[in-house]
């Protein structure tokens, strides 16, 4: 089954009288479940097609299917209640806040349920488990490495229980040891948990962990499979 579908989709950027294309006709099928990485140079489109997947912007034309339901047609207020029950994301630099701690960071995405406290609570610990950081829970950012902020972030994206992630460069502020170390937590969310991961990447080393990469140029997908 099909978790998303793109259908003849235009996104074009107007600076000015110039009209710039990032996508022409671009049709695309990511399954439930999968895990992709996309992959090539700057200014290909990578993080338009995040933005696209996320409903944070919208095609010129076309059509994008999250299962059976057109995102295309939803106004802002829906995209933002369709983000908040669907999608987690995944930042570079994190984007924690550092006045709260690591449990208050993951709990900010529930603050717009109707969980009770005691529901809160109870999730948030949960996605902190899962990320190996229960026993940090109490530590504000900056008492951690970059590494462990990281799976703090990772935690807030899944707390809410998303069908998919969506990662911009996640391992690209860590060094190697510790961006596989954030791949495998990747690799089990998947593998263990069916979440759907999208990873848009310049590291060749992430298709190692993936199921698949597409490289994108200038708005062409060619697609790997890995063995």
């Amino acid at each position: 089954m099909s978790l998303y579908n793109l259908t003849k989709v235009n996104k074009l950027y107007v600076r000015g009288a110039e009209k710039i294309p990032i996508f022409e006709n671009l049709n695309m099928e990511i399954p439930e479940r999968d895990f992709v990485a996309v992959m090539g140079p700057s200014g290909s489109g990578k993080s338009t097609l995040l933005n696209l997947l996320g409903g944070i912007d919208g095609v010129s034309s076309g059509t994008i299917m999250f299962r059976d339901q057109h995102l295309e047609g939803l106004n802002q207020n829906e995209l933002s209640g369709w983000r908040a029950k669907h999608v987690g994301f995944i930042f570079q630099f994190y984007n924690l806040m550092p006045m709260l701690n690591a449990a208050q960071n993951v709990e900010l995405p529930l603050l717009l349920t109707n969980l009770s406290a005691a529901e809160r609570a109870k999730n948030v610990a949960t996605a902190l488990e899962v990320v190996g950081l229960e026993h940090r829970h109490k530590h504000s950012p900056k008492e951690m490495s970059g590494g462990e902020q990281q799976r703090v972030a990772i935690a807030r994206a899944i707390v809410s229980d998303p069908d998919v992630l969506l990662a911009d460069e996640p391992t690209g502020d860590l060094d190697r040891e510790t961006a596989n170390k954030i791949m495998e937590i990747l690799q089990l969310l998947n593998r263990d948990l069916g979440k759907a991961i999208i990873v848009v990447t310049h590291d060749p080393v992430i298709c190692d962990y993936t199921k698949r990469s597409l490289h994108l140029n200038k708005g062409v997908f060619t697609e790997e499979v890995r063995p």
